[in-house]
C-alpha cells in the first residue's frame, strides 16, 4: 500500500506550480530588460560605422577616379556621378579605365550616398562631401542625424 501511495506522489510533483513558472518568468524579464537596450545601442553604433565605411568606400573610388582623370574629382549630380563611377570607361589615350565601384554606394539603412563636388560643405573645398542621410532615413543635407565626411562623430 505505501508503494502505491509514493507512485501517486511521485506522479503529481511531476511537473512545475505556477509560482514556480512565474518566477522563472520574471526572472527571465528583469535580465532582457538590462539586455535588449545595450544591443539596441550596439547595432545603432554598428551601423553608424558600416556607414562611415561605405563613405570611405566613395570617397577612394573618386579618388581613384580622379588619379586616372587628370586629378578632377567628378562633377555633376550624385545620380550622374555614380553611373560614371560604376561604367567602364576609357583613358585619354583610348585604353580601358575599369568602373571604380560595382555596385550604388549604399548606407547601413540601404540608402544611397550623397555626393557633392565642388563641394559648399568642406571647409577648404577640395575634397567632395560624401554624406548619408544617417538613422532616420531623412537628408538634412549633412546635418541632423547625417553621416558626413567632413564632421567628426
Amino acid at each position: 500500500m505505501k508503494t502505491k501511495q509514493f507512485k501517486t506522489n511521485l506522479a503529481r510533483r511531476a511537473g512545475f506550480t505556477l509560482t514556480e513558472v512565474l518566477l522563472v518568468l520574471a526572472i527571465i524579464g528583469v535580465i532582457a530588460a538590462m539586455v535588449v537596450p545595450n544591443l539596441i545601442g550596439s547595432q545603432k553604433k554598428a551601423f553608424v560605422d558600416a556607414t562611415k565605411v561605405k563613405i570611405k568606400g566613395l570617397e577612394t573610388a573618386v579618388s581613384n577616379y580622379a588619379i586616372s582623370n587628370g586629378g578632377e574629382f567628378p562633377q555633376g549630380a550624385r545620380d550622374e556621378v555614380i553611373t560614371l563611377l560604376t561604367t567602364p570607361t576609357q583613358d585619354a589615350d583610348g585604353r580601358a579605365v575599369p568602373a571604380q565601384m560595382t555596385d550604388l554606394p549604399k548606407d547601413a539603412w540601404e540608402q544611397i550616398l550623397y555626393y557633392e563636388y565642388p563641394s559648399s560643405k568642406v571647409a577648404n573645398g577640395t575634397k567632395p562631401a560624401i554624406w548619408s542621410s544617417g538613422p532616420n532615413k531623412t537628408n538634412e543635407d549633412g546635418g541632423g542625424d547625417d553621416i558626413s565626411n567632413w564632421v567628426k562623430q
